[in-house]
């Protein structure tokens, strides 16, 4: 564990209801950056804001839309910096919330994967191989889109499971962890890392983590493996994060 984190004092601030600074009447990211020094007052010297990435909000943003897109009603990509730049000035750390089971109905890759055509994102999510089939012991959805298959569920209607591959394989359209697509959907949440990272971003607090891989083992054999093989990528190319 980084030395940061150990000494560090967590402020949780879930920005819509925190400080508005445009009179909108919900919070924004310029009005963390205006309540820093408060924050650093009362002895924090990290911070870890609930999600602000673009979404509908059918979930809190925790059905993301954008995953490298501030949501307009915090601010911008822009103002996203001048918050890691103005907190670290400070002393403070800022970690984002990271969701990376599931997406908003509304993103882009899931709006792909529903195309019957197979595509980059066709396996992105989980899918059975027909609009009648049940998702196993899963929730799901049929009926909806032009593809012919159900999709898996992580909670609500909106939020599609991205595809982590299963554990326990029981049915022919689920796949091993070690299959390209589940790999390529480690790579895609990595390469949203690396975007905030680059950017100034000190971490991330996970959303559901050990929920990741489908039928997993008591003890999230693979879901555990897929966070060791982000944290070596960390660790090299982001040794303090």
């Amino acid at each position: 564990m980084k030395q940061w984190l150990k000494d560090a004092v967590f402020y949780e601030i879930y920005p819509q209801s925190f400080y508005d600074t445009n009179g909108d009447g919900i919070g924004d990211l310029q009005g963390i950056i205006a309540k820093l020094d408060y924050i650093k007052g009362l002895g924090c010297n990290a911070l870890w804001i609930n999600p602000c990435f673009d979404s509908p909000f059918k979930d809190a943003g925790y059905d993301v839309r954008d995953y490298k897109k501030i949501a307009q009603r915090y601010g911008t990509n822009e103002d996203a910096a001048a918050l890691f730049k103005a907190a670290h000035e400070k002393g403070i750390r800022v970690l984002f919330d990271l969701v990376p089971g599931h997406t908003s109905e509304e993103h882009e890759w899931f709006k792909a994967s529903c195309r019957p055509e197979k595509n980059e994102y066709s396996d992105r999510f989980i899918w059975t191989d027909s609009c009648f089939a049940s998702g196993d012991g899963m929730p799901f959805i049929g009926g909806e889109t032009p593809r012919n298959g159900t999709y898996i569920l992580n909670f609500f209607k909106c939020q599609p499971a991205l595809n982590y591959g299963y554990g326990k394989i029981n049915q022919k359209w689920q796949k091993p962890t070690d299959d390209p697509a589940c790999v390529a959907t480690v790579e895609a949440m990595k390469d949203v890392m690396r975007f905030w990272l680059d950017m100034g971003c000190d971490g991330f607090r996970v959303d559901m983590a050990s929920s990741l891989v489908k039928n997993d083992t008591k003890n999230k054999k693979y879901t555990c493996k897929i966070w060791r093989n982000i944290r070596d990528m960390l660790d090299v190319e982001y040794p303090e994060a």
